[in-house]
């Protein structure tokens, strides 16, 4: 075969080859989501179902399983709110509704068409809608006027992600702090943060907590949270590659230092190279731990988010909300340095001022920890942050201002309804009636 007849084939080959993965992986999708509907059938008529006009707060979510970590962050405050005011979570997917059935504090109910929603809907009556994330089925539920759509979101950040235009969409957003009004208000038009934001802080730190998976003793523990590759170069903030098979390389031949490593569940979902360092990492903890049992080094890839970020004596975190959670801890943190140049980072606020780990520091990881766990100067500057962030970080504290913050809705709900009681109801219908939630695994996704 001649130089040309192989390259003919070549680029005729491959997008057959990437074609014949695409079909395995879509028929692996559809099977599963068949089995996860059947089991869901089976498993509904032996769940109580809240009693009509029972639920006064829904969380909307109608992502799939993969996002789950952007609501489990929410479960224990949400479990909080639910003793003076009746939550519920909407699963749009069924996968997602399976997993919520069986680890949610708060009831769980399954809508998987527009019509299941619409029912539900009119049964209920709640005043107060939360969304965690910017899902585009989101839009499904924002047709309902007479309640307040209220965006939680799943942490604070200075991604680009913190500062869409889409906060306009919502009646209400909940932000953590000063930095998040001075973000907001930097980047959006015409929006008015006074009346549309309300600043509670990070109720979800008030509940850091868990059962720790190793005995402590006298190693450092230091929790390593990277985040996935990102599908675009401006958010290409991972380290993984770039960094973390380096450092956690360096932390597991210390016999002073234990590794708690907790990547993105979507690590690895687009980039092989990233997926395939991440694997690394996870094989060399385990063998770690096989060479000597009382390293106690952690691979975790628990729903449970908290007791790591109290736990570790100190983090690095690429530029994530993991960041953020960890600065409601107020211990010591390193941030990752993207290692892709157009990725954007935003340091007009606590980036400006981050302990930065670039590429090349991993190896020198141990002498980095030891730098910004003794630092006063380190400390002082972290102090700053977390009230710029956070405000009053003191227990208990968050929690007061969600509460509060439901009141005040509530309260001006009230005020509405009375306004607006002799109304004529109408049917808010859906145009897209023939909406059908897949729970299949995303592409690239295995």
């Amino acid at each position: 075969m001649t130089g040309t007849a192989v390259s003919h084939w070549f680029n005729r080959g491959v997008p057959l080859l990437k074609d014949i993965r695409t079909a395995r992986k879509l028929a692996r999708n559809l099977l599963a989501s068949r089995s996860t509907r059947k089991e869901l059938a089976r498993l509904l008529p032996s769940i109580p179902q809240p009693a009509p006009a029972s639920i006064e707060i829904v969380v909307y979510f109608a992502d799939t399983r993969v996002n789950l970590y952007q609501i489990r962050q929410w479960y224990a405050p949400l479990a909080e709110l639910a003793k003076t005011h009746p939550v519920a979570i909407i699963a749009r997917a069924p996968g997602t509704a399976l997993t919520l059935l069986e680890e949610s504090p708060v009831t769980t109910v399954y809508k998987r068409t527009v019509v299941d929603l619409e029912n539900f809907i009119h049964e209920q009556n709640p005043k107060i809608v939360f969304y965690v994330n910017q899902n585009a089925k989101n839009f499904q539920m924002f047709r309902y006027g007479r309640m307040w759509h209220v965006f939680i979101n799943h942490g604070e950040s200075d991604k680009m992600y913190m500062t869409t235009n889409q906060f306009k969409a919502y009646d209400y957003s909940l932000i953590a702090g000063p930095a998040a009004h001075e973000r907001l208000k930097r980047k959006l038009w015409a929006f008015d943060l006074g009346k549309k934001t309300i600043q509670i802080g990070r109720p979800q730190a008030d509940h850091f907590a868990g059962e720790l998976p190793y005995v402590p003793d006298e190693r450092t523990v230091v929790l390593y949270s990277p985040t996935w590759e990102g599908d675009r170069e401006a958010a290409a903030y991972g380290s993984i590659a770039s960094h973390g098979v380096r450092l956690v390389t360096a932390l597991l031949a210390s016999d002073k230092h234990r590794v708690i490593y907790r990547p993105h569940p979507r690590s690895g979902v687009t980039d092989r190279e990233y997926r395939e360092a991440n694997q690394k990492i996870i094989a060399a903890i385990a063998a770690a731990n096989a060479a000597d049992p009382t390293a106690q080094h952690v691979f975790d890839d628990g729903p449970t988010m908290g007791w790591q970020l109290a736990a570790a004596d100190v983090a690095i975190s690429d530029i994530s909300a993991m960041i953020y959670d960890r600065l409601a801890v107020g211990k010591p943190l390193l941030v990752t340095r993207p290692a892709n140049p157009r990725a954007e980072v935003d340091e007009f606020g606590y980036l400006g001022a981050a302990e930065w780990l670039t590429a090349s520091d991993s190896e020198n990881i141990i002498a980095v920890v030891d730098r910004v766990q003794h630092s006063e100067e380190a400390q002082k500057n972290l102090d700053f942050w977390v009230t710029r962030h956070f405000g009053d970080t003191r227990q208990g504290e968050a929690t007061k201002r969600f509460h509060s913050a439901v009141e005040k809705m509530l309260a001006d709900w009230h005020k509405h309804a009375a306004i607006h009681e002799g109304d004529a109801l109408s049917l808010e219908s859906d145009p897209f009636e023939d909406d059908d939630d897949e729970d299949a695994t995303p592409i690239g996704n295995d």
